[in-house]
């Protein structure tokens, strides 16, 4: 496929990362001021549900990985996180280049994943406040959705081949 000239993939990466890195710490923000008010500790402040028997907003600090996995060790969850930005950079540069649903994919990873890095290097933790408890064992926050939603975008990138013109 050739390149399309109009298409800057840098510009929505970037452009992609900001708004999610920006929606994840405004959120994180919101729920410590107005929720738990005030309290960075966050001791499990719960409030009432959005959605009744589904989801709720349950501020909390995250020390450990994605996941709950890899330790709560800060600085190593750090590297760990740099370390896979960089090798998704090396994966997906390529395709990010050629497909603008590849560059918001990882717009979205890194977005997320600087937000939850803002996070640890300003708290030594990370907000998480979302909760969809019975569904989901773990809460998390608007960082980890982009995440979680940036690979999957990339992996059904993975299986759409792109269209060739004769």
């Amino acid at each position: 496929m050739s390149r399309n000239r109009n298409f800057n993939s840098a510009g929505v990466i970037l452009t992609v990362a900001l708004i999610a890195c920006i929606a994840d710490q405004w959120s994180k923000q919101l729920v410590i001021t107005r929720l738990c008010n005030g309290d960075k500790l966050l001791h499990f402040c719960r409030h009432p549900e959005l959605i009744p028997g589904l989801v709720n907003i349950w501020g909390t600090q995250n020390h450990h990985g994605a996941f709950g996995l890899f330790g709560s060790n800060g600085p190593l969850l750090l590297v760990l996180a740099v370390a896979v930005l960089v090798v998704f950079w090396f994966a997906f540069r390529d395709h990010a280049a050629n497909s603008r649903l590849v560059s918001v994919a990882f717009g979205m990873i890194v977005g997320g994943a600087i937000g939850n890095m803002i996070d640890r290097v300003h708290f030594g933790y990370v907000v998480d406040f979302i909760n969809f408890y019975g569904i989901w064992p773990n809460i998390f926050n608007i960082g980890d959705s982009c995440i979680t939603v940036g690979v999957a975008l990339l992996l059904i990138s993975s299986f759409v081949s792109p269209r060739r013109h004769a």
